[in-house]
């Protein structure tokens, strides 16, 4: 069994940035799995944000988010984090940490087995 916790959501204005976490605990073989950040905002569906592949060599984008977030990962400390710059009301949501069982990075939700309970992201106009 796999837990992922994600923190450091909260609210912030636009154009300010915020620092997600997520650890990764239990039976996690997040030392060769690919992981991936989703969000979902009221009254929408879950949509991809950011993955990133096993070594940290691979990364991907959705591109609403190209340029202004950074994903990045620590498997020593088990752990992926997602920086976000120049935030934007259309980035209110409730953020996911995701985890796959291999390493190949895919912005599919439906090919990640693991996931968190979320972390609120308000951004104010």
């Amino acid at each position: 069994q796999v837990q992922l916790v994600e923190s450091g959501g909260r609210l912030v204005q636009a154009g300010g940035s915020l620092r997600l976490s997520c650890v990764a605990s239990g039976r996690t073989f997040i030392n060769t799995a690919a992981m991936g950040w989703f969000r979902q905002a009221p009254g929408k569906e879950r949509e991809f944000v950011a993955a990133i592949g096993w070594r940290g060599y691979t990364t991907e984008y959705a591109d609403s988010v190209k340029g202004r977030f950074t994903i990045s990962r620590d498997n020593a400390q088990n752990t992926v984090s997602l920086q976000m710059n120049s935030l934007k009301p259309d980035d209110t949501a409730v953020y996911y940490c995701a985890q796959r069982k291999t390493g190949v990075v895919t912005d599919l939700p439906s090919e990640y087995n693991y996931w968190g309970q979320g972390t609120q992201v308000t951004v104010s106009s």
